[in-house]
């Protein structure tokens, strides 16, 4: 079966250790999943949300990797509306099973934050949610 291509979005400002983390279960040979993209925090010339809407546009999941100031987080909320707009699914993860994390502003009441674990991220890119 075809590895899921995601795109990850994070707090750069705050979050670092969670997208080396997800690079990391990426790369284990039980993962349903390859990281297409992730977050863009360099400086892109010309419109960025352009670009990042490209990037997401590509992709079949967006995980949103939530932590303690996500709410705060402008690119993550432009990167949840994106996929938001584009039709693509994504869901949110609980970045720290020690600390309260917040959901993007983005976010709908819809949208469960699930705790990170292996088996439930693997569930989760399979469509359960």
């Amino acid at each position: 079966m075809a590895k899921k291509r995601v795109f990850v979005s994070f707090d750069y400002d705050h979050d670092q250790f969670l997208k080396t983390a997800i690079v990391g279960q990426a790369k284990l040979a039980d993962s349903p999943f390859e990281l297409a993209d992730w977050s863009i925090k360099e400086h892109l010339t010309g419109d960025w949300k352009a670009k990042a809407r490209t990037r997401i546009r590509s992709v079949d999941i967006v995980i949103i990797m939530c932590g303690q100031h996500t709410h705060t987080a402008a690119g993550v909320n432009a990167e949840m509306k994106i996929a938001q707009e584009e039709g693509v699914t994504y869901f949110l993860l609980k970045g720290y099973a020690d600390k309260t994390c917040t959901k993007p502003l983005s976010a709908t009441s819809r949208d469960n934050l699930y705790a990170w674990t292996w088996d439930n991220l693997k569930k989760l890119i399979g469509g359960a949610r």
